[in-house]
């Protein structure tokens, strides 16, 4: 059945089923069109509940659990490192092991970046923020601190005793919390699927919100354990897709392809389909990567209350935007501060740190890990997510040699290490009242959220893709995923990815039909 896909004709060949491309591949399935899902990873089996380990090493054990089979080689300020980065490989990408964090930027972040210029509005995307949010049955609660129109969110559970102990402290401090945005539906029978592949449909991502409703409507196909390794072009056109799959290459012909696997993912393959860069005319593919920074904080309520569950529910945008610095949210981790995730921590610190040479140095985390839960006692574990800047010298690189692996530079800005420190000095005046302990020591970055390699914009010479996410060099090949986005904002990117892929969606729905 597999390979009788690859022999029908497809209106959209749709490479990744991410946030982007389960979104995008689900509205163009709705809207009739035949869509065939390319999927690197297995499709697994819908009931596991498989978190994402950084502490499995062989590549067939990783691909059988969805995780991205191969270590990612960087080379951080000028530190080459290898390490497993939170990438998953299989029906639904990262986001079947996402938190289901989905929050919009602000205002500012697309109409008045100092250091970004986005070809579309915040009017103009706010709608496909609306029906993304609608599509992802997102609940939580209006940010107290915006002046937009508020989104028509569900309703969220019932904050446990701790957790609403510590909200209004912060509100008593001056703070002004709120219930955090997130496409957790807490279905009877399953629970705790931060982070984990969920057995049910609790958790909307990719797979539950995409993938699969497309392939309900009988206009979609998935081919899984399947490799594109390079995209073949003709007069402004890709004119084949080169696949491994079941150990031959298979080329397969589409009227539209579109890339979402992701910031990394994508990059990779359009370097590796041509030596200059496939639709490079403006050497910016793979260019201008971004994260976000992780600062990670314990935080002791006040309150004694005992018997309370770590939870991702509370978000605050106090420190958002301050005084013309660009900060960033701060949001509850959903993980407490106990042995088995303060080990695990350390232990992905360690593998990023000249110290992961040392023989042992995963027992030797052992040590301070039951150190810090005396320590920390019943503390709740908060990140600050600091936004990130794009520069070229940030970028996706291919090493033809060992086209197998992900490869990276990044350096981190001055400006960057400077903003900072300004973010630690807010967040201790902010909380200079509760007891707290900063988790991250030396700057942190979130693998999890890459973005921006190959950006939309206006200009050929400034930007790889259009306003409509096509390239500006071929007239079949868009993309969908966190690569498009120019700046990374303050907020997790999982909704903007959506919203765009919805907004796209339409775009090419209408063109079909003309």
């Amino acid at each position: 059945m597999s390979l009788d896909l690859l022999q029908k004709d497809w209106d959209a060949v749709i490479i990744g089923t991410g946030m982007g491309g389960g979104t995008l591949g689900r509205v163009l399935a709705e809207g009739g069109l035949k869509v065939l899902f390319i999927e690197k990873g297995p499709t697994g089996h819908r009931s596991e509940r498989q978190a994402l380990h950084s502490d499995i090493f062989t590549p067939d054990a990783r691909a059988l659990r969805g995780f991205w089979p191969t270590p990612l080689r960087a080379k951080i300020d000028g530190r080459d490192s290898e390490f497993f980065a939170p990438l998953g490989a299989g029906i639904g990408g990262s986001s079947a092991f996402y938190a289901a964090t989905l929050e919009r930027p602000e205002r500012h972040d697309m109409d008045d970046h100092p250091h970004a210029q986005w070809p579309v509005s915040y009017d103009e995307m706010a709608p496909w923020y609306d029906k993304a949010e609608a599509l992802f049955h997102v609940c939580g609660a209006a940010d107290p601190l915006s002046s937009e129109t508020q989104a028509d969110l569900k309703t969220p559970p019932a904050l446990d005793a701790s957790d609403a102990a510590l909200m209004e402290e912060m509100k008593t401090c001056g703070l002004h919390p709120y219930r955090l945005h997130s496409a957790i539906q807490y279905v009877a029978g399953c629970h705790d699927c931060l982070g984990k592949k969920c057995p049910k449909t609790c958790k909307m991502d990719g797979r539950s919100a995409g993938v699969e409703p497309a392939l309900a409507t009988g206009n979609a196909g998935l081919l899984t354990n399947a490799e594109v390794t390079s995209l073949e072009t003709r007069d402004r056109e890709i004119s084949a897709i080169h696949i491994r799959y079941d150990g031959t290459i298979h080329r397969l012909a589409a009227k539209r392809v579109i890339l979402a696997a992701g910031a990394l993912g994508s990059a990779h393959l359009m370097l590796a389909s041509d030596p200059k860069g496939l639709a490079n005319s403006s050497g910016l593919v793979g260019r201008n990567l971004m994260f976000h920074l992780n600062e990670m904080f314990a935080l002791w309520p006040k309150a004694k209350i005992s018997g309370s569950e770590a939870s991702k529910t509370i978000s605050l945008r106090d420190l958002y935007h301050q005084t013309g610095q660009r900060f960033g949210t701060i949001q509850s981790m959903g993980i407490g501060a106990g042995y088995g995730e303060i080990l695990h921590y350390l232990r992905l610190m360690l593998s990023r740190s000249p110290l992961r040479k040392l023989p042992l140095s995963n027992d030797l985390a052992r040590i301070p890990a039951a150190f810090a839960v005396k320590m920390l006692g019943n503390a709740k574990v908060f990140v600050g997510l600091l936004e990130d800047y794009g520069y070229p010298e940030n970028r996706v690189t291919y090493d033809p040699e060992n086209s197998d692996h992900l490869h990276i530079e990044y350096t981190i800005a001055p400006e960057l290490k400077s903003r900072r420190k300004a973010f630690r000095k807010a967040i201790r005046q902010a909380f200079r009242r509760h007891r707290k302990l900063f988790l991250s020591m030396q700057p942190e970055l979130n693998f999890g959220h890459p973005c921006g390699t190959l950006r939309f914009g206006g200009d050929p010479k400034t930007s790889v893709l259009d306003r409509t996410c096509k390239t500006h060099d071929l007239d079949n090949l868009w993309v969908v995923d966190s690569s498009f986005m120019p700046s990374s904002f303050g907020v997790n990117p999982s909704l903007t990815i959506a919203a765009n892929a919805l907004r796209v969606g339409d775009h090419l729905l209408k063109e079909a039909r003309t």
